[in-house]
């Protein structure tokens, strides 16, 4: 199945998780916004910089970003770039942040 850059499409939701897909085009910019749950964005192909109050970054195909619920952020691709984001939680109940364990 092909699809174009468009933004987004919800590919699974089972209550406490959701998985979105992202597709960007070169010059795609999301605006800022805030999220009321964590999440996961694992880049699949191309670059996707962020932005995260006054960090910037790019995460490459295979790489992840951890977003904490309540963070303002924005992303955008300058090369076509894809991506999944899992939330995960539910609305109404709180958040945890991000919690790397590292090897």
């Amino acid at each position: 199945m092909e699809h174009r850059p468009l933004g987004w499409e919800q590919l699974a939701d089972c209550g406490a998780m959701r998985v979105v897909g992202l597709r960007l085009q070169a010059g795609q910019r999301v605006p800022q916004h805030r999220n009321a749950l964590p999440l996961a964005v694992i880049v699949t192909h191309g670059v996707l910089h962020y932005s995260e109050g006054s960090v910037d970054g790019k995460a490459r195909a295979g790489e992840l970003l951890l977003i904490n619920p309540g963070e303002r952020h924005t992303y955008w691709a300058d090369e076509e770039t894809a991506a999944y984001m899992i939330f995960s939680g539910l609305p109404g109940v709180r958040a945890r942040l991000w919690k790397l364990r590292r090897r």
